[in-house]
């Protein structure tokens, strides 16, 4: 039998009450696990994933250093952005209007248990989208995420990773810059990483994309990577 997701668009909404959804979803995947092994049930955790847009805000990670943020508390409320440390690994990042941010609430145990290799899934559901609207991309050595020329001098970014997981459930995601307003990622050093650029599907194109079109291919594409259907 096909392990199955449920798929929401959040549409945009804010990151606190986002983020604490995903905390409740992966809560009661975590409990409903425990729940089957002290029991030996057999009742089967939910697959969710989430896609949404947030208002400007910049997150920091677990390993991250709150001197890649570049702005203080007024400079954050002139940009009207804001800020906050979450549980997730990886350094800082910018989330804003503009750019397809997906969370999946995964059991791994339904998929395969191996953090890394979720990784490397999430970034080629991300290369092969680029791919349907004519954009080349792939990986840099070393680095997560999905870039554009990683392996020349003029290195760009396009889509970030940072996640979660605890029992092989995993929370947060991609944050993928399809028509992001690009100036904000000045305000920070993206990702803790100094020496490469960021882009975005828009800046690669020369033209604004339909945000429902690049949601629909990597919908598509993660449920074929990852090889699982959607339910309602």
């Amino acid at each position: 039998m096909k392990t199955t997701v449920q798929f929401q668009d959040l549409g945009s909404i804010d990151y606190q009450k986002a983020w604490d959804y995903q905390e409740e979803l992966f809560a009661k995947t975590i409990a409903q696990k425990i729940e089957n092994r002290k029991n030996k049930n057999q009742v089967p955790t939910e697959n969710i994933l989430l896609f949404c847009e947030h208002p400007h805000v910049f997150t920091l990670g677990k390993s991250g250093n709150e001197e890649h943020l570049l702005l203080n508390e007024s400079g954050l409320r002139e940009r009207q952005a804001t800020y906050y440390k979450i549980n997730r690994g990886g350094d800082i990042t910018y989330h804003g209007p503009g750019q397809l941010v997906a969370y999946p609430i995964f059991d791994l145990d339904h998929f395969f248990s191996d953090i890394h290799k979720y990784l490397r899934f999430l970034e080629e559901a991300v290369i092969q989208t680029l791919k349907e609207f004519g954009i080349e991309s792939g990986r840099v050595d070393g680095l997560t995420g999905v870039w554009i020329h990683g392996d020349a001098e003029r290195a760009r970014k396009i889509c970030a990773l940072g996640v979660k997981s605890s029992r092989w459930v995993t929370m947060h995601g991609i944050g993928f810059n399809v028509n992001s307003d690009l100036s904000y990622f000045g305000d920070i050093i993206p990702c803790g990483i100094e020496d490469k650029a960021v882009t975005s599907m828009k800046r690669e194109l020369g033209r604004e994309l339909d945000m429902d079109e690049v949601k629909k291919v990597l919908k598509e594409k993660l449920a074929q990577i990852f090889d699982y259907e959607y339910v309602n």
